[in-house]
């Protein structure tokens, strides 16, 4: 770090108060106490997309001693009408950190922007800083504005939906940047390509907040290893996503841009079109356009580290789905809707890989919006069903049973277990914030770093492929070229709107 360059940050910066105070060389823990952490050694982050996950991600950043964030961005200035869990969940959120019982007591609705953003970071900076003053954290409507004039940013936070992240992701790491976004990296083949080679070159920290350490994955691994099931023949993952409306068609009525909201900055590099409601907030996740669907909603968060544990280092080689269909009615007479526009209301995608690692060919079947495999005999015989979301191993001699994300491996049958002997306990280690924020801070690569994401990404960007094409797709990861359907080859970019090409 630049230690030079931050001396001068805000607050420290922002504030005459800090000015009045005469200058004295005094070791940093007679200042701050045990745990203090200097300005000077603070990863310093531009904080990108304010709305309800953003806002709720950001609090325990800002209690982190080692971060301070310094800037926050998002093309909406302010507006009460997002969609979230629960209607007061971002709100207390706030007054839990702040300490304030009174904050957005006359809010009516679930708030959120940039204006959010950063009166949340000035209030909880000036009560724990003391200083009454603080502004020490501006506000961007454009993340290409914040980049251009935050010089002393370490790292950017992007929290914005699916379509931009490749976009920001790559625009900052050519500004030396580290990243850590959200899943997906990005909803487009080619622009996750983009995303993972730019890490690469530039040799910045990166980490996909989809990574988290599993331990029950490692006891998966053992129980296949150690040849409890024979050999491994599928792995089937099943969620009950999507949790918001998905519609079958494009929006046809005029709704007027809402005061505060900069559409085009929303729509980045999707081409224009009018705004809707239906497009943005948590919605935005149905549309291929601005989304990845379910599976790369939830999917990232089960098999971006099943991948690593099981050594699943390159990406399907095929995918095939089926999706839900609609239908309507044109003068009396029903039809089928062909949707081409949004992600179907569920699906099942067969992912086929090849023998990798310790691995053979095995198949990769995904399920969400309530489809999920069969309920295996072994379980029936226990008077056990399967779960709403969960994960299933199958090999030729038994299965495996588990959660959503691998938590709580169990053998089928489960008298199997009694002869099972589990891996050592793992000491442990960094987890949540800590996992990235000390890599960024050692300059160094996290375990959920971009350039681990390649296998699981490219695959899960392809089940959104042979959902488009409605045929399975062959894929030539070398060449990131669908082999059996050249028109098929569309859906791994987009067109771009002019000045937002990658």
């Amino acid at each position: 770090m630049k230690k030079s360059s931050k001396i001068k940050r805000r607050e420290f910066l922002g504030s005459a108060a800090a000015a009045s105070v005469a200058f004295t060389i005094v070791p940093r823990y007679v200042i701050g106490g045990p745990g203090y952490v200097a300005p000077s050694d603070k990863l310093t982050l531009g904080y990108i997309g304010c709305g309800t996950q953003g806002i709720r991600e950001m609090a325990p950043l800002l209690a982190h001693q080692s971060v301070q964030i310094v800037a926050v961005c998002d093309p909406n200035k302010y507006s009460t009408n997002y969609i979230d869990w629960s209607m007061n969940s971002i709100r207390d959120t706030i007054r839990k950190t702040l300490g304030d019982n009174s904050w957005g007591e006359n809010i009516k609705g679930i708030p959120g922007g940039r204006d959010v953003g950063q009166e949340f970071v000035q209030k909880y900076y000036a009560k724990v800083k003391n200083l009454p003053n603080y502004k020490g954290c501006n506000s961007y409507n454009d993340f290409r504005e914040l980049l251009e004039k935050e010089k002393d940013l370490d790292a950017i936070k992007i929290m914005t939906p699916d379509h931009l992240h490749a976009t920001i992701a790559v625009a900052s790491m050519k500004k030396g940047k580290h990243v850590v976004t959200h899943k997906p990296i990005a909803n487009r083949m080619n622009e996750a390509r983009v995303t993972i080679e730019t890490a690469k070159k530039t040799g910045l920290s990166t980490h996909l907040l989809a990574w988290s350490h599993r331990p029950s994955l490692k006891v998966i691994k053992k129980m296949i290893d150690d040849g409890f099931i024979g050999t491994l023949k599928e792995i089937h993952n099943w969620s009950n996503r999507p949790v918001w409306p998905q519609w079958q068609a494009n929006p046809t009525e005029t709704v007027p841009v809402p005061e505060g909201f900069d559409w085009q900055l929303w729509l980045g590099p999707v081409p224009d079109r009018p705004y809707h409601p239906n497009y943005t907030h948590a919605v935005f996740r149905g549309w291929y356009d601005f989304g990845g669907g379910s599976i790369a909603d939830m999917g990232h968060y089960s098999l971006f580290p099943l991948f690593l544990t099981l050594g699943i280092n390159s990406p399907a080689v095929s995918a095939e789905a089926y999706g839900t269909t609609t239908c309507g009615f044109r003068e009396n007479v029903a039809v089928s809707i062909r949707n081409d526009v949004a992600f179907p209301l569920s699906c099942i995608i067969r992912f086929k890989f090849t023998a990798q690692g310790s691995l053979p060919p095995f198949d990769l079947i995904w399920y969400d919006g309530g489809m999920k495999p069969l309920t295996p005999e072994e379980l029936i015989a226990e008077g056990k069903s399967l779960t709403a979301e969960g994960m299933m191993f199958v090999g030729d001699k038994g299965k495996i049973i588990a959660g959503f994300r691998g938590e709580n491996p169990t053998l089928l049958p489960s008298s199997k277990m009694k002869d099972f002997v589990p891996p050592p306990a793992e000491p442990e280690g960094p987890s949540g914030n800590d996992v990235w924020i000390n890599a960024f801070l050692n300059r160094t690569q996290s375990p959920g770093s971009f350039l681990y994401t390649g296998p699981v990404t490219e695959t899960i960007l392809l089940g959104a492929v042979a959902l488009r094409a409605r045929k399975r797709v062959e894929y030539d990861s070398v060449n990131m070229k669908i082999t059996n359907d050249a028109e098929a080859n569309k859906f791994l970019t987009r067109e771009y709107r002019k000045g937002w090409e990658m």
